[in-house]
C-alpha cells in the first residue's frame, strides 16, 4: 500500500446520510428547473422572500439568493451585462452565464429583444433617460438590492413590474434645479427621493415605494421632459 509522509494512505469513506441529503438535494433541483421560470418579476420577488423568510442566518439567505438568481438564468430570459459593476454583480447573484456586450445601446436592443439587460448607472452617458421614449422596457430590478446602500446598476427588460410590498421607482427629470431643491419639491409631492446620477442636463432619482407612472402628484414635480422608468424590490 502507497504511504504518504510515512503514514499509510486511508480510503475515505461514504457518509451514507449526507450522501441521501445530497442526492435529494439534486432531486429538489431538477424539478425545480423542470417546473420553468416564475410567471413574473413580481412572482419571482414574493417567492424569494418567502424563501428568505425562513433562512436561519445571513450566510443561508447569501446562498438562497445565488441559487435563486442561477434558476432564473437558467430557465428564464438570456441576459447581458454592460460595464464592470454589472458584471462583478451579474456573477455573484447569476453566475458565469450573462453575456457582456460593449455599451448600454447594445444592452437596451438586447432588452428589447426579450433579454434581460444590467447595466452600470456611471457610464458618462445618461442611457437611463432614454427609457422614457420606450415604455416598453422598464427597470425592473436594481442591484444591489438590499436596504443599506444605493444601487449601482439597473436591470432592465420588457416586463414591467407591480407593487411587491418593498420596492423603490425611478424617477427621470430635466430640471435644472440643484439636487436638493429637487428633493424638496419632490417631497411636497409627498415622495421621498434620493439623486443617483446627473449626465448631460438629465437627472435620475430614486423615489421610495412604489410609484406609479400616471401617479397624477408627478405633474407637479420639477422638470419639462421627466416621468417613470420602473421600478425594483427590495430584500
Amino acid at each position: 500500500m502507497a504511504r504518504k509522509h510515512g503514514a499509510l494512505l486511508e480510503e475515505p469513506k461514504v457518509d451514507a446520510d449526507r450522501l441521501v441529503l445530497d442526492q435529494a438535494l439534486i432531486e429538489a433541483l431538477t424539478d425545480r428547473l423542470a417546473a420553468g421560470p416564475d410567471p413574473s418579476p413580481d412572482a419571482s420577488t414574493l417567492a424569494l422572500r418567502a424563501l428568505l423568510a425562513e433562512a436561519y442566518d445571513p450566510n443561508q439567505a447569501a446562498m438562497l439568493r445565488a441559487l435563486w438568481g442561477r434558476i432564473e438564468t437558467r430557465t428564464g430570459p438570456a441576459m447581458v451585462v454592460a460595464g464592470a459593476a454589472a458584471q462583478l454583480l451579474a456573477a455573484d447573484r447569476f453566475g458565469l452565464s450573462a453575456q457582456a456586450v460593449a455599451d448600454p445601446e447594445a444592452a437596451l436592443a438586447r432588452a428589447a429583444s426579450g433579454a434581460r439587460a444590467l447595466i452600470d448607472l456611471a457610464t458618462g452617458h445618461p442611457w437611463w433617460g432614454k427609457l422614457l421614449a420606450r415604455p416598453g422596457l422598464r427597470v425592473i430590478a436594481a442591484l444591489p438590492d438590499d436596504r443599506h446602500g444605493l444601487p449601482s446598476t439597473l436591470m432592465i427588460a420588457a416586463a414591467p413590474t407591480g407593487p411587491t410590498g418593498a420596492d423603490r421607482t425611478f424617477w427621470v427629470t430635466d430640471s435644472a434645479l440643484s439636487d436638493g431643491r429637487i428633493i424638496e419639491a419632490l417631497a411636497a409631492c409627498g415622495f421621498v427621493g434620493k439623486p443617483l446620477a446627473s449626465v448631460s442636463g438629465l437627472k435620475l432619482f430614486m423615489l421610495a415605494g412604489y410609484v406609479q407612472a400616471e401617479d397624477g402628484r408627478l405633474h407637479h414635480a420639477p422638470g419639462s421632459l421627466s416621468g417613470i422608468i420602473g421600478s425594483a424590490p427590495l430584500f
